[in-house]
């Protein structure tokens, strides 16, 4: 079973791919993704947010691409919107009523997580230093999240005067971390280190600064190494089931493994185990 076919929309060159707002680079099967503003921790902008957005979009058609890595430049990993190039033009859109506007931008940020659930590869977030707002919601979204001791993640969005209720927040964060852990966070905006993040299940792995980078490498090469189209249906799984009960969940599961049972992996898998061998995964 293939991933692709002669009905699929065009295959998406990544080799060639030279975004204006952020670092891109491919090394094999793993993406890397940079925010690279260190001057001032990363920010986000209205470019950014959309240049992201469009580039995880295009990615379910990146037959290269196998699993992607986000992480920031300077020690930092994101310090939320910028507070000049976004903050302030709110604030006038607010003064000017400009309801359609502040929706508009609200449902552009949306749709940047939406597009990191729906492509098909797996993300792995390399999170140091300030992660706060917006940057805590792109770790929140990615799959995985390896992080530092050092490390300080908050959603302060109410510390702005806003609800914690943003870019879906106050659906997925309960669901990695608990409702209550959640709950408290959103209200009140407060910071948590990395220590705290891995003992509340927000990360997998807290890892030492200079090896940070590294290990989010690794675990995502481990990732591309394997059953690609498995690994892409169990994402969509995670992603779907969430609003299923457990019947509906358990049909859609016996589903999602018989299309898997129909991949090469699979033979591969077996031959391999009877050869006492590793096997090697190709993703079809």
């Amino acid at each position: 079973m293939t991933t692709q076919s002669r009905f699929s929309p065009q295959n998406v060159d990544f080799q060639n791919f030279h975004p204006k707002h952020f670092g891109w680079q491919l090394d094999g099967k793993v993406a890397t993704v940079t925010l690279n503003r260190p001057e001032r921790k990363n920010p986000l902008t209205l470019e950014s947010y959309a240049e992201m957005r469009d580039m995880f979009r295009n990615l379910v058609y990146a037959n290269a691409v196998k699993a992607v890595v986000i992480t920031g430049a300077g020690g930092n990993f994101c310090s939320g919107g910028d507070v000049h190039e976004i903050i302030g033009p709110l604030v006038k859109m607010q003064e000017s009523d400009d309801m359609g506007g502040l929706l508009a931008f609200t449902r552009m940020t949306g749709d940047l997580v939406k597009a990191m659930r729906n492509c098909p590869q797996p993300i792995v977030a390399a999170v140091d230093g300030i992660c706060a707002g917006a940057g805590a919601i792109l770790a929140m979204a990615s799959d995985l999240r390896y992080g530092t001791a050092a490390s300080k993640v908050a959603f302060l969005f109410v510390r702005v005067g806003l609800a914690g209720a943003d870019m879906g927040a106050c659906n997925m964060l309960p669901r990695i971390i608990g409702a209550g852990r959640a709950a408290e966070l959103l209200y009140t905006g407060r910071s948590m280190d990395g220590t705290e993040a891995e003992r509340w299940g927000f990360y997998n792995k807290v890892c030492a600064p200079d090896a940070l980078r590294a290990d989010a490498q690794g675990f995502a090469r481990t990732l591309a190494d394997g059953p690609t189209f498995a690994h892409a249906m169990t994402k969509r799984c995670i992603h779907q089931e969430w609003s299923m009960g457990i019947d509906d969940a358990i049909e859609a599961e016996a589903q999602a493994q018989a299309i898997c049972m129909q991949t090469r992996d699979y033979g591969r898998a077996y031959r391999a185990f009877v050869a006492k061998q590793k096997p090697v995964f190709e993703g079809d």
